[in-house]
């Protein structure tokens, strides 16, 4: 059981909507709101299944109902001052909540079921959130509060969760009422209680600092070391307490900060096990929510004496959160901590290492600081779930450049028993993979084989795959083609046009001598993004030399494109797609130069002969799959600076669907939204589905678009777009993923 203090997440005004009230509920991660007046008096509770059952009853759900008018009203209430034992006895599996009151009924805390979840101020510590890092300012702003408000700022612009510091009334903490100039003290005592003389913030201070941490979106937290600070935090308003561990065996002042219903976490550095053990009895007996902080309380802790395969056993003995408080030189070991499960980290910060205090030299400096989030923000994406192993796309890309084939060893007829001399395996993978031969022997082949051919999907046994047929579309529609198969690709359909994917080696193609026909179709063509060298063309390249080859590459593809369109007929303009670029290696770029390269590519395109083509920008995905490995696009791939650029440089785009969802889906925003801004400014449309933040080029329901709402706002929006589906690896097998995204666009668009 605990007892929850921090009310602000849990209590739903009775005149808030339904709608609002779920929000509350999804958002506490507890399932319930308890439903108060205005005065805080308890009108109600709603629960998920009181919603559903509510719902069950309506014809019309109308979530804009006052939620006072269906909350439940016949539920248990105890009084706060009602007995520990008598609570716990209250709760159960099917009673996960008793709300606590006053004598006059009003709302004073909640009793929970102990769940795998812990708040600090707004942020929820789960087995799956990320880890809550805190900057330990404590001392060393020395005394200054300007200081201390830049500290704030620099940590706030590092990325952290909190900015803590520390509290003490040195009358009451120390025997002698804290004279640093007494001469009966030890050393150690005399050198502590001289720094905290010299370098304490006034209590007017602290709480100007705590009110510019919240201006700057990070959570303050502070360490009350008696009794009175402990009141003057309350009556501030402090949501979470950290304990230091020079408190943790201190069971009577454990008990006062429990009784605060905040949530406590605990370092537990210079404690036995069996300290740890009583202390966390003494927590669980007055119903505290705590995380328990693995520490050393050395400074600097030596790397023998970090002992960071404790973190096991104290996970074990608490049946907590767990984290990691470090006082060692260097950031790498709370990087350790945390792929060992620490969910809170703390790390002391500072802006000389050389100012006195012995905080100090165990601190982070501002870029170490922020090179330590970013670490830990890219080790937990590297944790991963665990649940199973998946190929990525980037692997996919890999495999099917790198990997081996089943290749038909000599020619097969349609109906022949398939037998192992028919196989053979060779690179590329582009084909079925070797292991899946054991699928085909002994079955019948579906289709002839000539000597040399590829194995695909369509050819097992129980595959079921599209064709090509009559597409009904209302608009132009078209596929994705190569040079070497445009032809195969275009008969036995009625596309509208052709859209040419180039490789570099492509521009070189003789395109008099190999077009000997003239098509009744119109036609695209879409620019290479990589050319020999390992070189990836980028309009906004910081480097003149790239921005003036990156010119000479595209001004080739305009050419090329210029000497196709005799070859079709219904050709007047010819869109070129373009991934103009942006892309950067290490991480994002800020966003001034963002801004200045935006303006770079703007003289880029300048420098171009467009006469009688369109160049039209795509939509780019956050993280691209080039050379076979990951990078980092910034333009083009947000919607409010994309259709800046439109606008004042006369640019349509080809909005790319799934590169577009992978960038919701990474930055948090609305799809729908995006779709607004975008479709506007829409000539040509590549769609495919999407999946979390780099699955990109998906089977058309095989990821996370909405395909039936994005279709209605499209045709709103920009009906005469046309459009490709841009499935990874569809053409494959005759363009079998092209013909089975079109037949399930087809009853859409």
């Amino acid at each position: 059981m605990k007892i929850v203090k921090t009310l602000k997440n849990k209590i739903v005004n009775r005149d808030a909507t339904v709608k609002q009230a779920l929000k509350i509920i999804e958002s506490n991660h507890q399932g319930y709101a308890i439903i108060v007046d205005q005065n805080g008096f308890v009108e109600g509770v709603l629960t998920d299944g009181d919603f559903r059952r509510w719902s069950l009853t309506q014809s019309i759900i109308d979530l804009d109902t006052a939620v006072g008018s269906i909350c439940h009203k016949q539920f248990l209430a105890l009084t706060y001052d009602s007995p520990i034992e008598t609570i716990r006895n209250r709760l159960s599996n099917e009673r996960r909540f008793v709300p606590l009151v006053d004598g006059h009924n009003r709302l004073v805390a909640i009793a929970e079921q102990k769940q795998e979840i812990i708040w600090l101020s707004d942020f929820a510590v789960t087995t799956n959130s990320k880890t809550f890092i805190i900057a330990e300012i404590g001392l060393n702003h020395n005394g200054s509060i300007e200081t201390a408000l830049k500290m704030i700022d620099l940590a706030a612009a590092a990325g952290v969760d909190s900015v803590k510091f520390q509290m003490r009334c040195l009358s009451d903490l120390y025997l002698n009422g804290g004279n640093a100039n007494d001469i009966a003290e030890d050393l150690g005592s005399q050198y502590v209680l001289d720094l905290l003389n010299k370098y304490q913030l006034s209590n007017e201070e602290m709480y100007a600092a705590f009110d510019h941490c919240k201006k700057v979106g990070v959570i303050p937290i502070c360490t009350p070391w008696d009794s009175t600070s402990l009141g003057l935090l309350e009556a501030y308003g402090m949501d979470a307490y950290k304990v230091a561990s020079a408190d943790f065996t201190n069971h009577d002042f454990l008990i006062e900060l429990s009784k605060t219903g905040k949530t406590l976490i605990c370092s537990t550095g210079m404690c036995s096990e069996q300290e740890i053990v009583d202390s966390i009895n003494v927590l669980n007996n007055h119903s505290a929510n705590f995380v328990l902080l693995h520490c050393n309380s050395t400074y600097p802790t030596p790397y023998k004496d970090v002992n960071l395969n404790y973190i096991k056993k104290l996970k074990e003995i608490s049946n907590t959160f767990i984290g990691y408080s470090g006082h060692e030189r260097g950031h790498h070991i709370p990087l350790a901590a945390v792929s060992m499960g620490a969910k809170v980290i703390e790390k002391h910060f500072t802006l000389d290492k050389g100012l006195e205090g012995n905080d100090h030299k165990v601190s982070l400096l501002p870029a170490e600081l922020s090179e330590m989030v970013r670490q830990i923000r890219e080790l937990e994406v590297a944790m991963g779930s665990g649940d199973s192993r998946i190929p990525t796309q980037g692997e996919l890309m890999n495999r099917n450049t790198l990997a081996k084939s089943l290749i038909a060893a000599r020619d097969i007829l349609q109906g022949e028993k398939f037998t192992d001399d028919m196989f053979m395996i060779k690179a590329p993978g582009k084909g079925l993979q070797p292991n899946v031969k054991k699928a085909l022997l002994g079955t019948f082949a579906k289709r002839s084989f000539s000597t040399g051919s590829y194995f695909f999907e369509s050819d097992l046994p129980n595959a079921i795959v599209s064709d090509r047929k009559q597409f009904k579309f209302n608009r132009p529609f078209g596929v994705p083609v190569r040079f070497h198969d445009y032809k195969a690709l275009s008969v036995d359909s009625n596309v509208d046009f052709l859209e040419f994917h180039l490789s570099y080696k492509d521009l070189t193609f003789d395109i008099d001598k190999n077009f000997s026909e003239i098509f009744d179709l119109d036609f695209i063509v879409h620019c290479p993004d990589t050319f020999e060298g390992d070189f990836l063309l980028d309009l906004s390249s910081l480097s003149e030399q790239h921005r003036k080859r990156s010119i000479y590459e595209l001004q080739r593809t305009i050419d090329l494109t210029k000497n196709l369109k005799k070859y079709f007929n219904k050709a007047t303009t010819p869109l070129i797609v373009v991934s103009l670029g942006g892309v950067s290696e290490h991480g994002p770029i800020s966003n001034e130069e963002r801004q200045q390269r935006y303006e770079l590519m703007s003289q880029s395109l300048k420098a171009l002969d467009t006469r009688d083509i369109e160049i039209i920008g795509q939509t780019l995905p956050p993280y691209p799959w080039y050379f076979g490995g990951q990078l980092y696009l910034n333009l083009f791939v947000f919607p409010d600076d994309t259709v800046e650029f439109c606008k004042k440089n006369n640019m349509r785009v080809c909005f790319d669907i799934s590169h577009s969802m992978l960038t919701c889906n990474q930055f948090n925003l609305s799809f729908s939204n995006f779709v607004e801004a975008i479709a506007q400014h829409t000539a040509h449309i590549h769609i495919a589905d999407a999946s979390g933040v780099d699955g990109e080029g998906l089977q058309i329901g095989e990821g996370q678009v909405d395909f039936k709402h994005l279709a209605e706002r499209l045709d709103i929006l920009c009906p005469s777009a046309s459009f490709i589906p841009e499935i990874w690896q569809g053409h494959k097998d005759n363009g079998s993923g092209f013909w089975t995204a079109l037949s399930r666009l087809e009853s859409l668009f």
